[in-house]
């Protein structure tokens, strides 16, 4: 009769430990929850205070005789009289329609865009958007682009899908993992630019494959690609947006011909 006691004892034994062990993972859980409750609440205010769309940029919203601008479920397309198309991924805590007047002048140049909204303002939040988007249309070639952040986010997916696009444009922004060819990169920055880190930028022409074109507005800044006003820590830029925008087209347009 001793060894359905034992067997008992055991079961009874193990169930304590069980608890024990259950009680201490609760104990944990009730100590740590408030500390991430408050840094999750600290994040989502930080994200909450994000750089706004001017007019301009919401007047490039509308549909002329040249570019359709449709809104989307990823964010917005500007569809112009081109074949080949960009999706563009946004600078950190900067409101996506900020681009508009880029993306427009673009699509009427040639080259239609896909302008992705991020998940809380935050690329990388959303590396992978360019997998729901490019399925979706009929186009010769796909780029893939980004502002900043976006544009480090864009890099990143691009590493791993070299042979889907036909090149990578990056504005104010660099390369976080190694590119590789037969992906060509456009590099464009301005040289009034106080935002990107130049050291950090030099550093990462390693990771660039060896068709990496470089241009420098002189007189640009860092938030000139966009219109969303001044930026914290930038330069002065002696170009308006517009013009700074007007050239950022001109050669993304002449360098993809040459890919």
């Amino acid at each position: 009769m001793s060894e359905p006691k034992t067997r008992i004892m055991r079961v009874l034994s193990t169930d304590h430990m069980g608890e024990k062990k259950m009680r201490k993972v609760l104990k944990a859980v009730s100590v740590l929850l408030p500390g991430i409750i408050i840094l999750a609440a600290v994040f989502l205010i930080y994200a909450g205070v994000y750089y706004h769309a001017d007019g301009d940029a919401v007047a490039a919203l509308e549909t002329d005789g040249t570019v359709k601008v449709e809104q989307t479920d990823y964010g917005w397309y500007f569809d112009g009289p081109g074949r080949d198309t960009l999706i563009f991924y946004p600078g950190a805590k900067v409101e996506e329609t900020a681009y508009a007047p880029l993306m427009k002048e673009l699509a009427e140049a040639g080259m239609d865009a896909c302008l992705v909204r991020m998940p809380l303002r935050l690329a990388f939040f959303g590396i992978s958007a360019a997998d729901q988007i490019i399925p979706r249309y009929d186009c010769d070639s796909w780029y893939l682009g980004g502002h900043s952040l976006g544009g480090v986010m864009a890099s990143s997916y691009a590493s791993r899908h070299e042979d889907s696009l036909a090149g990578l444009i990056l504005l104010a922004a660099y390369p976080a993992d190694v590119l590789e060819d037969p992906l060509p990169v456009l590099s464009i920055y301005g040289s009034d630019d106080r935002v990107l880190d130049i050291e950090s930028y030099n550093e990462a022409h390693d990771n660039m494959p060896g068709r990496f074109t470089e241009y420098v507005i002189e007189g640009g800044n860092h938030a000139g690609f966009g219109n969303y006003g001044e930026q914290k820590g930038d330069g002065k830029a002696l170009l308006s947006p517009a013009e700074q925008q007007e050239v950022t087209v001109q050669v993304i347009m002449e360098t993809a011909a040459g890919w």
